[in-house]
């Protein structure tokens, strides 16, 4: 009976996802030893010392940037994620950051916790007071999303539906985003067509080089006077100092974040929350269930589903015996690999052969079991980053 498969947990992941991960043929903690995989939220693992035991690393969340995604790579270890799962939880936020600016809530607030409660004008001074506060309702309003995956669809679709005007710009966008997409957001040519046509700009991109301070000095002058940014994407997608230059010289009336920096901290038109976009019970839950399913996935049968440095390989199985090579995506990989496995008088029954970028990963299933020295002779080809052996159980 072969050993169970050890899955290091380093944050407090849903135990409907680590149920997912069966007793006796997983274990699961946060002292495992020597593990073949890792599941993680938040925790840093650039400062971890990452085992070459470690055959997989599953997010329970959408971005990887805690990940060393470029060192597992070239170990030939994907690094899963968990995309969509926590959508409707940063969509409600939205929404909600939405309302708060519209309706000046966040001062509103404020305004009320310093109220004397046994003041005997309470009721005139509440009165007099929420004169202050007077905002404007969304209906009618135009919504410009930057960045149309699975959230930005989300926040389109509710808009609409709450009498919003929308228009969208992703030039990376998706076939199954574009399916998703409701027909009625209007397409922009560019970010700066979406900063100079909305009353609400709401950013839903990943955090790269090329959209870092997508929103900056440069471009925040095209906005319209007193609109509202929202950036529940990643900090670092707005320039800080050019936002609360914007707020100051009245360009801006409101900006909405998930990332509290030193920079923006306590600004009067700055409304910021404590990175709560996915925490939710449900989306907990929905990111911890997905991450796992995709790791055990993976580790019983090589499929590869929602990697962020792996293609997408999915094959049913057809044989008992199957193997799972990772490699840099070069010419004749595959003739190599199949050549050795007829040397070694294997038929190979069926085999799925994809790549993304540097990188290109092949399951082939085979008629025969596989010897060690067959393995061996695979790792040995140039480029080739990491060889499993994954019989079906018994």
């Amino acid at each position: 009976m072969p050993r169970p498969l050890r899955v290091l947990v380093l944050n407090e992941i849903s135990r409907q996802g680590l149920d997912r991960l069966p007793q006796g043929a997983y274990v699961t903690g946060k002292d495992v030893a020597e593990p073949d995989a890792v599941l993680v939220r938040s925790a840093d693992m650039h400062k971890l010392a990452i085992p070459p035991s470690v055959l997989a690393i599953a997010r329970a969340g959408a971005g990887t940037n805690n990940i060393p995604v470029k060192e597992m790579s070239a170990r030939g270890v994907p690094v899963f994620n968990a995309p969509g799962a926590n959508a409707n939880a940063v969509k409600e936020l939205v929404l909600a950051g939405m309302l708060m600016a519209a309706r000046n809530l966040a001062p509103a607030l404020g305004f009320v916790q310093e109220l004397d409660a046994a003041d005997p004008r309470l009721d005139e001074r509440v009165e007099g007071g929420k004169k202050s506060f007077a905002g404007f309702e969304l209906a009618s309003q135009t919504l410009g999303v930057i960045g149309l995956g699975k959230v930005g669809c989300l926040v389109a679709d509710a808009a609409i539906k709450l009498g919003m005007t929308v228009t969208g710009y992703d030039p990376e966008i998706t076939v199954d985003a574009a399916w998703s997409l409701p027909s009625q957001v209007k397409k922009a040519a560019s970010v700066a067509d979406v900063l100079k046509g909305s009353q609400f700009v709401s950013l839903h991109v990943p955090l790269l080089d090329a959209t870092r301070h997508l929103v900056n000095s440069e471009n925040v002058r095209l906005m319209r006077p007193n609109a509202v940014l929202l950036n529940f994407s990643r900090e670092g997608i707005v320039e800080d100092a050019a936002a609360i230059a914007a707020l100051d010289a009245g360009q801006l009336g409101w900006y909405v974040c998930d990332f509290p920096s030193a920079a923006i901290l306590r600004h009067p038109k700055v409304i910021a929350l404590p990175h709560l976009g996915a925490s939710t019970r449900e989306a907990e839950e929905n990111c911890a269930v997905m991450a796992a399913d995709q790791l055990r996935d993976f580790l019983e049968h090589g499929n590869v589903a929602n990697a962020v440095n792996f293609p997408q390989v999915s094959m049913a199985r057809e044989s008992a015996w199957r193997v799972a090579i990772a490699n840099a995506n070069v010419p004749n990989m595959v003739g190599q690999i199949s050549t050795a496995m007829a040397q070694a008088g294997l038929n190979i029954h069926n085999m799925v052969n994809k790549s993304r970028g540097d990188m290109a990963y092949t399951l082939v299933d085979v008629d025969s079991a596989v010897t060690e020295p067959l393995l061996d002779r695979i790792r040995g080809i140039q480029g080739v980053l990491a060889v499993r052996y994954l019989p079906a159980p018994a």
